[in-house]
């Protein structure tokens, strides 16, 4: 990548690009609420047909007795499935299932119900399941998968695009994605890898790089709520694991004899090495752990705040029995929602950043050179 003259004013030019952003991503959602509410309290207050007076009347007044509560339909929200809800209970779209039970590999769309239950398996909750409640290895492209591997398309496409564009024109301002993409690897390069590893920061960039935008590519798609985004790729705690699992071997498959030296000969005491060798190699474990948990619990937190303030709409409506109930919740929901959401969009960059930063200087404290005087 050149990297010269065309550094001035990149971050700037960031700015404004990211402010475009915003100003598109967030003009859709008052839209898409607006539009859920209509659709919930349209069929919600649908006539009845004959003959289903009574049944209707026994689930009014059930309805009057409970509650919404929301809580199931955000944990089914941030849940991995096997299939995208467009419009809840109304439109999907099915995604591929590949369950391995007893040696047997088995293929389906989980909206494929004869061929689902022919090969023993239902939808539970989203998830196939064993109709006898056996366990099985799954290899189902799930909603996360599936927003991994469109994460990962997309990062190839870019990349291959700027890639090509230097090659071709290596002494030409940068333009179209170039322009986007330089500032974020400068960034990465000049104020992550850099300080945070040191001299031999050339050595794990593209791993940082890698992590980076892996991070920042699944987080925006999350944001987008609607297919193909929507999916809770890094808030899902498998999906972080492997992350920092990932990371947990660049730090100990690099490091050098002074860090081994300092976890298990401390400069310290003798009498206090039983005390110190411990918590130092609990330490090995934490710091990936803390990756882990950082990364899921505040990309899930944000999910779960927007989807809170969205069951406002349907707590003030008494799930779809009151339209002007569901109107006052729309104009309470809406803002507080908007704003949740340009902070989410703030939080995905941070998080990959967090991230990034924290395995570089893990890396670095690995590698670090110790010099005896």
């Amino acid at each position: 990548m050149q990297i010269g003259v065309w550094e001035i004013g990149q971050k700037g030019y960031f700015c404004r690009a990211f402010q475009k952003i915003l100003t598109v991503s967030q003009s859709l959602k008052p839209l898409l609420l607006l539009f859920n509410v209509l659709i919930f309290n349209l069929f919600a207050q649908a006539n009845p047909a004959e003959g289903d007076t009574a049944v209707v009347a026994a689930s009014d007044s059930l309805a009057q007795e409970q509650k919404f509560n929301p809580t199931p339909i955000i944990l089914h929200h941030i849940a991995d499935a096997n299939e995208f809800e467009v419009i809840p209970h109304l439109l999907s779209v099915p995604l591929p299932c590949f369950p391995l039970y007893q040696g047997k590999l088995s293929f389906f769309m989980s909206n494929n119900h004869e061929a689902m239950e022919e090969a023993g398996y239902h939808m539970h909750h989203g998830r196939i399941a064993r109709i006898d409640g056996a366990s099985f290895i799954d290899f189902s492209i799930t909603k996360n998968v599936f927003g991994m591997l469109l994460g990962a398309l997309i990062l190839l496409l870019v990349f291959t695009s700027v890639a090509s564009a230097y090659k071709n024109g290596a002494t030409r301002a940068p333009k179209g994605l170039q322009s986007w993409i330089e500032p974020l690897v400068v960034f990465v390069r000049d104020d992550v890898a850099k300080p945070g590893i040191g001299h031999h920061y050339e050595k794990y960039l593209p791993y940082l790089l890698t992590i980076f935008f892996f991070i920042l590519i699944n987080n925006l798609l999350g944001l987008v709520p609607f297919f193909p985004g929507s999916a809770n790729v890094t808030g899902n705690i498998a999906v972080t694991l492997v992350l920092a699992v990932i990371a947990l071997l660049m730090i100990n498959l690099n490091a050098n004899k002074y860090y081994w030296k300092h976890i298990f000969m401390p400069p310290v005491p003798v009498f206090l090495w039983p005390i110190l060798i411990p918590v130092e190699l609990l330490g090995v474990f934490t710091k990936p752990i803390s990756l882990m948990i950082r990364l899921f619990a505040n990309i899930t937190a944000g999910h779960i705040i927007v989807l809170s303030l969205v069951s406002l709409i349907f707590v003030f409506g008494n799930a779809g029995q009151s339209i002007g109930g569901s109107t006052v919740g729309a104009f309470i929901a809406v803002p507080f929602t908007l704003f949740i959401s340009v902070i989410e969009l703030m939080v995905a960059f941070i998080q990959a950043f967090i991230f990034t930063t924290l395995t570089a200087t893990f890396i670095g404290m690995a590698i670090e050179e110790h010099h005896d005087h």
